[in-house]
């Protein structure tokens, strides 16, 4: 694959984006490297516990389910997280399973929006954002949406992995990439017809004579 076309038929290179994928699959692989520091697994619970303080009442039980369930194995839980970071990061630089990862990225994005971002709030008069996370699942959704207009992508390893393994596509691409097909051979009718006289073929009028 070369390239895409546009409405009005001209070509558009297909490296950007691709490089728009590998340098956000970059950004998360530096921000999975901080998850790795010490730093982060011996703050976890705390960040947590801090985005609750201050939100609303009806949030409460949200916050506190998670409490629960996290404070237990807030060390692994730790770990796991690095772990994913890591994995979507490499998946994203490498091209590989896109349609999985980017789903799956959004989903998790969304989670630590709502749990360690808490949502981007409490919203009062001193809030500066909405968190970074939401943005990264609009990043994700928008990478999905351009793969679907866009089809596969060249450099990448799913690029690859649709031309050995038929099934591929289902976990790669959006929508299955379209096969090329070789141009129909011509009727012999037509082919006898493209053919000039033996007359007007050099060398045959001089054997001829």
């Amino acid at each position: 694959m070369s390239g895409g076309k546009v409405a009005d038929g001209r070509c558009i290179a297909p490296w950007p984006k691709d490089a728009l994928r590998i340098t956000f699959g970059v950004i998360w692989l530096i921000d999975a490297a901080l998850k790795w520091l010490p730093g982060f697994r011996a703050s976890y619970m705390s960040v947590i516990m801090g985005q609750a303080a201050g939100q609303p009442g009806w949030l409460k039980p949200w916050f506190d389910f998670w409490f629960r369930v996290q404070h237990p194995d807030a060390i692994a839980l730790a770990y796991l997280v690095a772990v994913i970071e890591t994995l979507i990061a490499l998946a994203l630089i490498a091209g590989f399973a896109r349609k999985l990862t980017y789903s799956a990225a959004i989903g998790f994005s969304l989670l630590i929006w709502a749990t360690a971002e808490g949502f981007g709030g409490p919203y009062t008069s001193g809030s500066s954002d909405i968190g970074t996370a939401i943005i990264y699942a609009v990043v994700f959704a928008a990478l999905l949406a351009l793969s679907y207009y866009s089809g596969p992508a060249r450099y990448s390893v799913d690029y690859y992995l649709d031309q050995r393994i038929s099934w591929w596509w289902r976990i790669a691409e959006v929508r299955r990439p379209a096969v090329a097909q070789a141009p129909a051979p011509a009727p012999a009718s037509v082919t006898a017809a493209a053919q000039p006289p033996a007359a007007d073929v050099p060398g045959v009028l001089s054997r001829s004579a």
